[in-house]
Formats: structure tokens, C-alpha cells, sequence
């Protein structure tokens, strides 16, 4: 860990950087203060007592979904490999289209506060809910890894702070937000940052755009004769997609892990109705897919103006901070040093809402959950049940941090893809099934939830991504590095076939109860209307 030196600190200050963070900061820390008086119930603590509009609630999903690794990681892929970059994008955004199509509206109109809700309707509970709370929480905490450590290595690299101070702020900040102000102060924060971060984009992207006269063949033409590879980083294959299994993969896990992340389906619950989910999730879409298109624009200016360019590149011959800092060094060169500033800042508010909308969802899965439906079932009050959320965001936290701190030195960029992973192994298939499939029993939605889980991490454990860049072995087990085209499968393999052979009553009750699960999930009847208690 780098020693502190007072001097490499404030010769690292940027004052626009400084001030832009401290007002974000100091803007939700009031915002928290509002909503801790107004978190009474625990619909209030998971969902904002379903008060968000459809366009908040847009907004706030973007901010949520568009994570470090989109914002700093894509600009990055694009700025290294070109096409391969753009192939990420769209598999992060055309798993939307899927989530309003099969999953936002009977989603609300099941559940109350996470996709468990959903998952154990008709199934027996405890079993369903344990399941459901391990893959939310190996889900939450890849992506926290992830998070944690890009947090600290930014803050590292643009403001001089230790890497150890950096880890503390956010897990400090991302538990004020949770702690006292729930999913009312989560909302305006992932809000909040989405704005900032579509205006930061647009205008660094405008500004990549004016120096090549608003034309993209312009620009696409100009990172093509700057890149070192040419014309080949207009074609896939340069960023390690170099077989159609690997292509396939991966993009089978980020669509549909993007219908099984717990921190983008609780958002699904801040709205008062079905109408209203999908009416969000279309604002979403648009928001995303714009966002996409901007890293894009700024990937191939970072080619272009970065590429051989002494002011941004080492002695090593590669970019100072790493590839993650394309985005950023780009603000600076069409920027200067207040573009470069306000990016600075925008990257580290872009890490806190997402690590708050984490760790509100890992800490559901253990109030919600756990504690109230599995443990205390029969005894909990909504009190003891927002006091446990509030410990368990609390213990969420710091386990966070320490991760952040022991993976300080590994490349963790396989811990989205994980993330993923599980959402499409582990999560997904339950969900459908359990919404769409009539035949399906609580011991198939045991057993392939649970095969889908350990498949994924396994399979990923085999992968060369940890076999050997991070055990030293010399070959990978696993031939790829995405599992979803193998776990997820499994995942619906274990549902059909467990679920076709259970001849229990349990299984007889769970087939009963179906016909009148479906008529709630698609038209809404009978289902909760949250209402503020305030």
C-alpha cells in the first residue's frame, strides 16, 4: 500500500475535481438527511413507498445500471480494441428490451420489495428465499469488488489520496445513504449521478465531434490511422472475442444478467404500478442506449488523440492510470483542466451510487429476506425488521471494504462478468419460469437456481481469467471465459427435470396455484399499491 506524501496530494488537486465532488456529496448527504425522516415503514426503507415516477425512476436505473465499468471500463475496451468495446455495449443494453417484455410488469404486480417476492409466490418460502438471498448476495458482492477497488484506485491516481482513505469515504458515504435514508435517499443519488454523468459524456462527446466537424467517419477514420492495429479495430475479434462460443457467451450473460441483477429489480418496486415499471424501464432504455453511444464516440477519440501522445503516455509506452483513464484523459485534452475536473469527480459519484444501490439490495436479502421470512417468519415487526436492514447494510459495508482492501492488487474486471453470470445462471431462469411455466415446483426452482449459481462460479473459477492469471496454473480447465452458455442452460435443465419429477403435494399444490398467479402477474389484480405513509 503507498505511503501517504502531502505534497504528491495537493500537486494531484484539481479544484474543479474538489468542488464538484464535495457539493455532489454535500447535495445527497442533505438528501439523506430529508429521507431519514421520512423512512418509516419498511415499503419506505426497500422501496420508497412506491412514490418514484416513471421518469425519476428511468434516471435513477440509469444511474444504478451505468456502472465504473461502463462509464471508465467500456471507454477503455473501445480505446483498446475498437469493435470489441461495441460489442460489450450492446450486451449490456439489449437485455432492457427482454426486461419490459417478460419481466417488469408481473414483477410489480407479484412481489413487494425484491425479486424473492416473486421467485416464492406460489413455492414454498424458505427454501425459495435462502436460495434467492445467496445468489443476490454472490451477485452484489462480485459487483462490489469490482467497485470497491476501481474506487480506490481513481481516487488514487487523479487526487493522490492513499488507496486505503479512498476505500473508507466510499464504504462511509454508500452506508450514510443506506443507513439513514434507504431507497428514498438511494433513488436521488443514482438520479442525481445519472444526470451528471449523460451531461458529462454529451459534452465531452460534442466536443470530440466539433474537432472533427461533427462527422463520425471523420473520427472513425482518423482512430483507424492512429491506432496500431488499423482497420482491424473496426472488426471483432482484437479484444479476446476470438470464437463464436466466446462471442456468444458472453452476450447470453450480459443480456440476460441484466434481468437477474437484485439491484436493478428492487427499482422495479419504487413505482407505484406495472404501467409505471415498464413506462421506466422504456426511459431507461432510451437513457442507456444513448449513454452507450456516447462511449463509443469517446473510446475512438481517445484513439485518436491519445494514442502517441508523450502528455498522456508513460514511460512504458502505455496510458498513465492505465486504460480506465481513457475517458478521463480525453475531458483534459478537449476539455482542460475544468472538463478534466468535473470527469474526475463525475467517475468517483458514478461508483457511490452504484455501490449504495448494491448494498441496499445485499442488505434486503438479509433483512427481507433471511431475517423476516426464513428466521423470524412468524415474530418480526417492521421496526426490527428496518433495524436489521440498517445492521446489515452496516455489515454489508464493511466486509466491502475489506474486500476492497484485499483485492486491492488483482485484476477483478472477471467480477462483473461474474455478476452477470449469476444473474443469468442463478437468478433469471427462476424468475421466468416461476412467472411463465405452470409445472414448475419448489424443488425444481431449488435445484436449478442453486445449479445455476455454482456452475457460473465455478466455471469461472476454471476459466483462464482465475485458473491462471490469478492461481499461475499454465492452462485453463474451462476453455472460456464467459460460463452463461453453459450455467445458464443447467439452470433450467435442473428447474424442468426436477420440477417433471416431483410428484410430492407440495409440487401438486405449487401446479394448483399458478392460474391465479398468472392472472395477477398480467393484468395487476390483486396486487399491492404501495401508498406514501407520509
Amino acid at each position: 500500500m503507498n505511503e501517504f506524501n502531502w505534497n504528491d496530494f495537493v500537486a494531484h488537486l484539481n479544484g474543479t475535481a474538489v468542488v464538484t465532488f464535495f457539493a455532489f456529496v454535500a447535495v445527497t448527504l442533505g438528501i439523506t438527511s430529508w429521507a431519514a425522516g421520512r423512512m418509516k415503514t419498511a415499503s419506505d426503507a426497500y422501496s420508497a413507498g412506491g412514490q418514484i415516477t416513471a421518469f425519476q425512476n428511468g434516471l435513477a436505473i440509469t444511474g444504478d445500471y451505468v456502472s465504473a465499468a461502463s462509464f471508465l471500463g467500456i471507454t477503455a475496451l473501445v480505446y483498446g480494441s475498437g469493435f470489441d468495446g461495441l460489442i460489450y455495449a450492446i450486451g449490456f443494453l439489449v437485455g432492457w428490451p427482454l426486461v419490459i417484455t417478460l419481466i417488469a410488469a408481473p414483477l410489480r404486480n407479484l412481489g413487494r420489495y425484491n425479486f424473492s417476492d416473486v421467485a416464492s409466490y406460489r413455492f414454498k418460502p424458505e427454501p425459495i428465499r435462502i436460495m434467492a438471498a445467496f445468489g443476490s448476495l454472490a451477485t452484489v458482492f462480485c459487483y462490489l469488488i469490482a467497485q470497491m477497488v476501481g474506487a480506490g484506485k481513481l481516487i488514487e491516481t487523479l487526487f493522490g489520496l492513499p488507496y486505503l482513505s479512498a476505500e473508507i469515504i466510499v464504504g462511509v458515504l454508500m452506508m450514510c445513504y443506506v443507513v439513514f435514508g434507504g431507497m428514498i435517499a438511494t433513488t436521488w443519488v443514482q438520479l442525481i449521478k445519472a444526470v451528471l454523468v449523460l451531461f458529462g459524456a454529451s459534452t465531452i462527446s460534442f466536443l470530440i465531434l466539433k474537432h472533427y466537424g461533427f462527422s463520425i467517419n471523420n473520427l472513425a477514420e482518423a482512430a483507424i490511422g492512429k491506432h496500431p492495429k488499423g482497420n482491424l479495430i473496426m472488426t471483432p475479434g482484437l479484444g479476446g472475442l476470438k470464437d463464436p462460443i466466446s462471442a456468444i457467451s458472453l452476450g447470453l450473460g450480459l443480456m440476460f444478467g441484466t434481468a437477474g441483477l437484485p439491484h436493478i429489480l428492487m427499482r422495479f418496486f419504487t413505482v407505484p404500478n406495472a404501467r409505471e415499471a415498464n413506462r421506466s424501464i422504456v426511459f431507461a432504455t432510451g437513457f442507456i442506449g444513448y449513454f452507450y453511444m456516447l462511449t463509443f464516440i469517446i473510446g475512438f477519440g481517445a484513439i485518436a488523440f491519445l494514442t502517441g501522445n508523450a502528455d498522456f503516455i508513460d514511460a512504458k509506452g502505455v496510458l498513465v492510470g492505465g486504460a480506465n483513464m481513457a475517458a478521463v484523459h480525453v475531458a483534459k485534452f478537449v476539455g482542460g483542466n475544468l472538463l478534466y475536473g468535473f470527469i474526475s469527480a463525475v467517475a468517483f459519484s458514478t461508483i457511490l451510487a452504484v455501490v449504495a444501490g448494491l448494498t441496499l439490495a445485499g442488505a434486503t436479502a438479509i433483512s427481507h429476506d433471511l431475517y423476516a421470512n426464513v428466521f423470524r417468519r412468524k415474530e418480526t415487526t417492521e421496526k426490527g425488521e428496518i433495524k436489521v436492514l440498517r445492521l446489515s447494510t452496516m455489515g454489508v459495508g464493511i466486509i466491502a471494504i475489506f474486500l476492497g482492501i484485499i483485492f486491492e492488487n488483482q485484476n477483478v474486471a472477471f467480477m462483473v462478468g461474474l455478476a452477470f453470470a449469476i444473474g443469468a445462471s442463478a437468478n433469471f431462469p427462476v424468475i421466468l419460469m416461476s412467472i411463465y411455466w405452470p409445472k414448475m415446483t419448489t424443488r425444481g426452482a431449488v435445484a436449478g437456481g442453486w445449479m445455476g449459481l455454482l456452475s457460473a462460479v465455478l466455471l469461472v473459477v476454471l476459466s483462464k481469467t482465475v485458473w491462471v492469471t490469478l492461481f499461475g496454473f499454465a492452462t485453463p480447465v474451462f476453455p472460456y471465459e464467459s460460463p452463461a452458455l453453459f450455467s445458464m442452460p443447467l439452470s433450467f435443465l435442473g428447474i424442468w427435470l426436477f420440477s417433471v419429477t416431483d410428484k410430492s403435494a407440495r409440487a401438486v399444490q405449487d401446479r394448483a396455484a399458478f392460474d391465479a398467479q398468472y392472472v395477477r402477474a398480467q393484468t395487476g389484480i390483486g396486487a399491492s399499491t404501495q401508498v406514501a405513509s407520509h
